[in-house]
């Protein structure tokens, strides 16, 4: 597997061929189906937007009314490729999809249980996410595998619980996405709604906000408005200058109400097409861009990272320009915690005790505490058929 800036360069060499850029979107649900929209407002004709699922007929009716949606707006240039009927057990119908395709871009918004915020089952039970991580990761290790088997070149973003899960295919030895997409994403855009307010300020994208979270700050400071008595890494400036706020005022502002549908899945789609769209305006447009990503290069947590397209060669790297690797990854292994997890280590997902003796009690299921990689599979089993089947 090619690190992340070889990824960049033979991405930027084909950019500046004008040749086709292939996005490949896995798993055509609601996330999928807004970030294909949204990339198809971009009226971009180098992009060819493949998508994949599991069931045809579907598959056809969201591809057709979308394409009629960007054809009434004048913005259909993109082409698009139906991969229908795809089965992500399968690894080998898998590998050959991306062998057909050679992707430059893999988007895995693939669930599988699908239609279900799992968070709607666990947060009021166990305050928690971490337990679903062997479900997220069902789906996403069988795609990275087929992609290590055709020596695939994408540059990979992955959907669900990135958190945990890019971290434990790293540590497990196994090709790993190259960036999550959601969480601290969605917490990210309150905090300037609310510095716009204070400061009168009407560009937003003046505000410059550093942040270093993982998944559980995000749910409890938009639910709750308060970082669980944790002093979590956070810089937020306008232009260069830095922000004077009152930091319970900050996070109690970020409660705004938000649907509880299918509709929320906006954010996590347009956290997907903010990487896709900064990475190529970085290379197109020879600039620097900071973006936030979970699980990004395999780091538990939530970190800031920046694509540089200001030198001859684009490159990327995580941004200490305010915060130290060391500072962002203690915060982040304390903010986990609370999600449930431990530790993410040679493999294994390690669930803190805390979470199992709340499984216990809430559920009356023993779940263990170590997860190794090889019982991905029927830990996941365990969860649909103990937690999630009977908490419909």
């Amino acid at each position: 597997m090619k690190n992340i800036n070889e990824k960049l360069a033979l991405l930027q060499g084909k950019i500046e061929n004008n040749s086709p850029i292939v996005i490949m979107i896995i798993g055509l649900g609601s996330v999928g189906l807004y970030l294909l929209d949204y990339l198809l407002s971009l009226s971009d004709p180098q992009l060819r937007i493949v998508v994949v699922g599991r069931n045809s007929e579907k598959m056809l009716k969201d591809v057709n009314i979308v394409k009629t949606a960007a054809t009434i707006r004048k913005q259909l240039q993109s082409k698009i490729f139906i991969e229908s009927e795809c089965d992500l057990d399968n690894i080998q119908a898998t590998s050959g999809i991306l062998s057909k395709h050679q992707p430059d871009f893999i988007i895995n918004s693939s669930r599988v249980y699908s239609g279900l915020k799992y968070g709607s089952i666990s947060w009021s039970k166990l305050r928690a996410y971490g337990v679903w991580t062997p479900l997220s990761m069902r789906y996403a290790k069988n795609i990275m595998e087929a992609y290590e088997q055709v020596d695939c070149d994408a540059i990979t973003i992955n959907t669900s619980y990135s958190d945990a899960v890019i971290p434990w295919l790293k540590s497990a030895g196994k090709s790993f996405f190259d960036f999550g997409s959601g969480n601290l994403n969605h917490l990210i855009p309150r905090m300037k709604f609310y510095i716009a307010d204070k400061m009168c300020i009407d560009n937003l994208n003046n505000i410059d906000v550093t942040l270093a979270v993982s998944h559980f700050h995000d749910v409890v400071i938009s639910k709750e408005g308060h970082a669980e008595g944790e002093n979590i890494l956070l810089d937020i400036r306008y232009q260069g200058e830095k922000c004077n706020y009152d930091t319970k005022d900050l996070l109690r502002s970020c409660m705004i109400p938000m649907p509880v549908d299918q509709k929320r899945n906006m954010m996590n789609a347009s956290s997907n097409f903010d990487i896709i769209y900064s990475i190529l305006d970085a290379i197109r447009n020879h600039k620097k861009i900071k973006l936030h990503s979970p699980g990004a290069q395999g780091e538990i947590g939530g970190y800031p990272y920046i694509i540089d397209g200001t030198k001859q060669k684009v490159t990327s790297y995580f941004d200490t320009t305010i915060f130290s690797m060391e500072e962002m990854r203690q915060i982040n292994m304390k903010s986990i915690y609370f999600d449930g997890i431990e530790n993410v280590v040679n493999g294994s997902l390690c669930y803190t005790k805390e979470l199992a003796g709340k499984v216990k009690d809430t559920f009356s299921v023993d779940l263990p505490l170590v997860v190794n990689f090889e019982d991905i599979d029927p830990v996941s089993q365990l969860i649909v058929a103990k937690i999630i089947m009977p908490n419909l």
